[in-house]
């Protein structure tokens, strides 16, 4: 491979996007989830959360940043978290946040909520939930984030359909409840509510 094609590949990736009828624009690098655009899955999930303005609100694995982006514009007066345990996600997702001007984002590293302060609680928390991380990560993360919701608070997931049933059973499990928000092709949006 030639040196200049090399070159080439360590340039930013930029790209614009409209999310809930909202402008974006993303700087993204190879080695980051779906780095030349919004994979249909955060795509279809930033359509289905329904939040206030004023929300508090939680994006767990945010890559590059979409889904918590989206958010941000969509609950102009509250806050959104934005989580990620691969520090160079993290990067782009705070340049992405100055680059659209939304100074209502904090990102940091975290694997699951582990680094998310124990007193802070959310209105809304969301995932695009990766299939490959197994099944006791996501126990953990779908635990810690029902304790780091307020009451009436939702968990928003997207995951492939082979995960349904999973999913379907674990909300139950940990929530009480379960509801099928949309589906997609292989893509469904799953909620769960801490009553």
């Amino acid at each position: 491979m030639p040196a200049e094609h090399t070159d080439a590949l360590r340039r930013d990736i930029e790209f614009s996007e409209t999310l809930r009828d909202s402008p974006l624009t993303f700087r993204t690098t190879w080695g980051l989830f779906n780095p030349k655009r919004v994979d249909d899955g955060s795509r279809l999930l930033t359509d289905c959360i329904e939040a206030p303005e004023d929300a508090m609100c939680l994006d767990i694995g945010c890559g590059y940043g979409p889904i918590g982006l989206a958010l941000a514009r969509q609950c102009p007066q509250g806050t959104v978290h934005m989580v990620d345990k691969d520090f160079v996600a993290v990067e782009y997702a705070q340049k992405n946040a100055q680059i659209n001007g939304l100074a209502n984002c904090e990102i940091y590293l975290s694997n699951g909520l582990s680094t998310v302060p124990e007193t802070l609680k959310f209105d809304r928390i969301a995932s695009n939930l990766p299939a490959k991380v197994g099944n006791e990560l996501l126990s953990i993360i779908l635990h810690d984030a029902r304790e780091h919701l307020v009451v009436g608070g939702r968990l928003y997931v997207v995951t492939i359909a082979g995960l349904k049933n999973y999913v379907k059973r674990t909300f139950r499990e940990i929530f009480g409840n379960y509801k099928k928000i949309k589906q997609r092709g292989t893509y469904l949006v799953s909620m769960a509510e801490k009553k």
